[in-house]
Parts: C-alpha cells; structure tokens; sequence
C-alpha cells in the first residue's frame, strides 16, 4: 500500500501551538537585515538557494516564514511567480512597502497554511524555508502544510544555521595556541532545547523571541513522514576572508573546514490523503 502523509491539521480543528513568530521584533529584525537581506543572505544564503532551486520563469514559488519579503524581491527579479506568507504582520506590512505590487504576501502560520483563503492545494511548483525553520515548533507541521501546498513532483528548500556547528549557546570558536588551530567547540548537539534571541541584549526590557535547536536526523524523519524525498544536502561556509593577524590562516581555514550553514532540498513524492 502506498504511504499518504497526514493531512495537515486546521486552526478550526485543532488547538494552536504557542506563537513564534518575529513580531515583537520586526523593525528591529528589518533594520538588522535591510531591504535586500544581509550579508550573509546576499553572499551565500540566496544564490546557493537559487542555484540549488534552479526555478524556471513563470514557476509559482511559495515563500514560507518569508519576513520582509527579500527573498521574495530576489525571487520575483528572477521571473517566479511569488506568493509569501509570514504571521508576522508588522513583517507583511514592510515587506508590500518593499516590495513590487505584483508580489502576493498574505498572513499566514507556518504551521498551518491550509486556513489562509488565499492558498490552494498542489498550487506550487516550489517553496522555501530560509533561515527560518530555526524557529518555528513544532517542525512536523511546517511540512505537512507545505507538502498540501505543493504539486507532486514540486521541491521544498530549507536553509538554517548549521545545526552540528552552530547550536544556540552550545557552540563557540576555539583557539589551540600549541597546534595554531582554529577549532569549533560542540558542547551539545542531539537533544533538542531552545534558547532566547534578544533583540537588544543588555536592555531590561529588550524584546526576544526564540531558536530551537534540532539535530539533523528530526529534520529529515519530519520531511519523509510528510510525503518528502530528500534529494539535496549543502553545507555551506561564510564567504569572509581574514586578512591580516596572526591568526588569519588559521582563521580562514577553519571558515572552509566548518560550514555555517545547512541546506536541504526535498521533493514532494506523495500527494496526501483527503
């Protein structure tokens, strides 16, 4: 017997989990950024999205957890067809100020897209999660509604940090004098916790919202129970070079050694039950 991944559950039908959206930290996270992403995004982030996508002009491209709309401003100047959700309002209203009218952007949880009017079933040829799934939970749910999103055939890309190098506060840089090594620290990596951002550290009443760490193998059970195939993996590092020092080589080696970033592609194998 085939397997049909679960239909993806309602607000109307089931109790919502805790919000995590960025809200309370929207201006803050759009001034961090800007209005064509940040460095990192610009340098690495969105062309090895785009390289790992290879969209089509015309193909209709879901923009899940989008923000601002940058990806989105990016994916629209390449010929896709863009619809972007995100359940941050305060986020939607500066991404339509950014962004071109053509660009569709609707409020919507991760978690549970089949509510938002506005969306179809099997009405996408695509859908990203850019360094957003980090802090969304559950995860289980994220994929789901993307695959009722989906067309069969049609591919999901996720980017996130790292999750074995760049846990939340169980990672750091190490410096090993006797060998002249760079080195990264784990100090956790398998059980998941979450850890608070703050928006401005240092102030009392400083807005925060959260990360969840996760290690690699939940990602990928969620995204096969879902109805996925998983079919791409890159890890990609900072694009920084030091140039000077002492410790510049060491530096710069251990940028290529250890990746910042996780990127995974899966295909939508299985179209879910009604």
């Amino acid at each position: 017997m085939p397997h049909h991944p679960p239909k993806p559950r309602s607000a109307q039908a089931h109790a919502h989990p805790k919000p995590t959206d960025w809200n309370r930290v929207a201006d803050w996270y759009d001034q961090l950024v800007g209005p064509e992403g940040s460095e990192y995004q610009q340098h690495v982030v969105f062309p090895g999205l785009l390289k790992m996508l290879q969209l089509a002009p015309g193909r209709r491209v879901l923009d899940i957890a989008c923000g601002q709309g940058a990806l989105s401003r990016l994916m629209h100047q390449r010929g896709a067809v863009v619809v972007g959700v995100d359940a941050s309002p305060r986020l939607l209203e500066l991404a339509r100020q950014q962004s071109d009218p053509a660009i569709e952007f609707h409020q919507a949880d991760a978690r549970d897209l089949v509510s938002c009017k506005a969306l179809k079933a099997s009405s996408f040829d695509a859908a990203v999660c850019v360094l957003a799934i980090q802090n969304i939970d559950p995860i289980n749910s994220v994929f789901e509604n993307a695959a009722w999103a989906l067309r069969a055939g049609g591919n999901l890309a996720l980017v996130m940090m790292h999750p074995a190098f760049r846990g939340p506060k169980a990672a750091a840089w190490g410096w090993d004098a006797q060998q002249s090594v760079q080195y990264r620290r784990v100090d956790r990596y398998l059980l998941p916790h979450k850890q608070p951002i703050v928006s401005h550290p240092g102030r009392k009443d400083g807005s925060y919202t959260w990360t969840f760490h996760r290690p690699l193998e939940k990602y990928v059970k969620a995204l096969v129970k879902a109805g996925f195939l998983v079919d791409g993996l890159e890890e990609w590092p900072s694009h920084k070079t030091s140039h000077s020092g002492p410790r510049a080589k060491a530096e710069n080696t251990a940028r290529k050694e250890i990746p910042m970033f996780l990127a995974l592609r899966a295909v939508k194998t299985q179209t879910p039950a009604s």
